[in-house]
């Protein structure tokens, strides 16, 4: 059986890119064929080559040409793109190349506390400030506006009174290195190529 493999777009330092690599070590059906970063200084350089991953370093003005990373995509053979922290909006060309085949991961429920600078604690500290009791993660499709595409699924955790903005982050990172993986190999799985 050929298997599906996937480029794990990342910016910082690759919790979710070394989960994802970690899950999908030798897996039947799915493998992560390289990580694309577009930060030469991200942790998750170094965190993945470790595991022996190709890693692809471009920096912001390739990051925009979504000529470049298609062509990236088809010479290391890529069938789906996973989004795991990664802080550049995707170019539109990638996404019609791609349709339906980028996933992204968001650390809060969408509609809430999305689109251009929501990410990272900035969007845990908008939780807190708006005194939420509740908050998680989204797991969606990337479509043209950020954090916007459909809802694949969302899990749910509690915000205490007393927890702060990175006690939060921690709460939601929890989330996500739980079920990102499981949530992406279920749609690989169910989508037929």
């Amino acid at each position: 059986m050929k298997k599906q493999r996937i480029a794990i777009f990342a910016s910082g330092n690759g919790s979710n890119a070394v989960r994802l690599v970690n899950y999908f070590n030798n897996h039947k059906s799915i493998e992560v064929g390289v990580v694309l970063t577009n930060n030469k200084n991200a942790g998750v350089i170094e965190r993945v080559k470790s595991v022996g991953i190709e890693t692809i370093i471009i920096d912001n003005k390739k990051a925009g040409q979504g000529e470049v990373l298609v062509d990236l995509m088809e010479m290391n053979n890529i069938h789906f793109i996973v989004l795991g922290g990664y802080l550049r909006k995707i170019p539109d060309a990638l996404i019609s190349a791609f349709e339906d085949k980028i996933i992204n991961i968001h650390p809060a429920l969408l509609p809430k506390y999305g689109g251009k600078g929501m990410y990272g604690i900035h969007v845990h500290q908008a939780v807190k400030e708006a005194g939420d009791q509740n908050t998680g993660i989204t797991i969606h499709i990337v479509n043209q506006n950020y954090d916007e595409g459909r809802i694949l699924e969302q899990y749910k955790t509690a915000v205490s009174q007393s927890d702060d903005a990175l006690d939060i982050q921690r709460k939601v990172q929890q989330l996500e290195h739980k079920w990102f993986p499981i949530e992406v190999e279920k749609y690989i799985k169910d989508i037929k190529i």
